[in-house]
């Protein structure tokens, strides 16, 4: 599969070049950058020491005219040009970029109409398995726990909640037969008042170089229970964001996240 990747010189960027580079079923296409990225004329696989023959470029019409399939961990703002640039090219999307608003959200969603479009707010296997056990866990914790989301990331983390933090919120609730805009609770200060029991609050962290933990807590009386999933490297984001890539092959259009290409549906 010819595979380009956005936001090439950055830490997420560089590692999806690695992970392309290392896949014997890959070709890596095209490595987008900013235009005005001291990078821009690099060969992309200079951070490895390799020569690819790829050069970061900010023209993204030349890199889709030679790829199948561009993976996108950018800015809402970037991803959504890319995906304009996409339909253009009838070429296919993964897109693990956080922070959209509902409107573009909807935009994404009918792009999938036309072209093949994963998107996950989290590529990890673990995570989308994470998820899973929340579905299967939250109806036995309807009534006497409240449940509370505690995230954590690096300090140049620009948006909270985490996508993730949301995905599970709407994990829990949606088992719980719940909306979670309406029960969501994001931070608390001051005098608050006894807490809702119908909630769900979330607390954001953000410190250091944290790749990314997130835990969900049922607090019952005596008893809490806590599942966690900790990111130890943005490894695993790249290997489900390369699966995510094969999946897509052979789909012409269709809007899909890692619970299709993972088969938990």
């Amino acid at each position: 599969m010819k595979i380009a990747i956005a936001g090439a010189s950055g830490r997420m960027g560089r590692m999806l070049i690695e992970a392309v580079l290392n896949d014997p079923d890959a070709t890596l296409t095209g490595a987008l950058d900013r235009r005005d990225a001291q990078t821009i004329g690099e060969d992309a696989g200079a951070f490895l020491g390799k020569k690819t023959g790829v050069a970061l470029t900010g023209d993204i019409d030349s890199v889709l005219a030679a790829s199948d399939c561009l993976i996108d961990f950018t800015r809402p703002e970037g991803t959504m040009a890319h995906v304009e640039a996409a339909l253009r090219h009838g070429v296919k999307l993964v897109i693990g970029t956080t922070g959209f608003d509902a409107s573009q959200k909807q935009a994404l969603a009918r792009a999938g109409e036309k072209i093949g479009i994963v998107f996950a707010a989290n590529m990890s296997i673990g995570v989308n398995v994470t998820l899973k056990l929340l579905e299967f866990a939250a109806p036995y914790f309807a009534q006497g726990y409240d449940i509370e989301i505690i995230e954590a990331h690096h300090r140049h983390k620009v948006d909270a909640p985490s996508g993730t933090a949301l995905m599970m919120g709407e994990a829990v609730a949606g088992a719980l037969g719940r909306k979670l805009d309406d029960c969501a609770v994001y931070g608390r200060h001051g005098i608050t008042g006894e807490r809702d029991p119908s909630t769900i609050g979330f607390s954001a962290i953000r410190g250091g170089d944290i790749v990314g933990d997130h835990t969900v807590l049922f607090a019952g009386a005596g008893e809490r229970i806590e599942i966690t999933h900790k990111s130890a490297s943005r490894v695993s984001y790249a290997q489900g964001a390369l699966r995510a890539a094969h999946f897509l092959a052979g789909r012409d259009a269709g809007f899909y996240d890692m619970q299709d290409v993972l088969g938990l549906r």
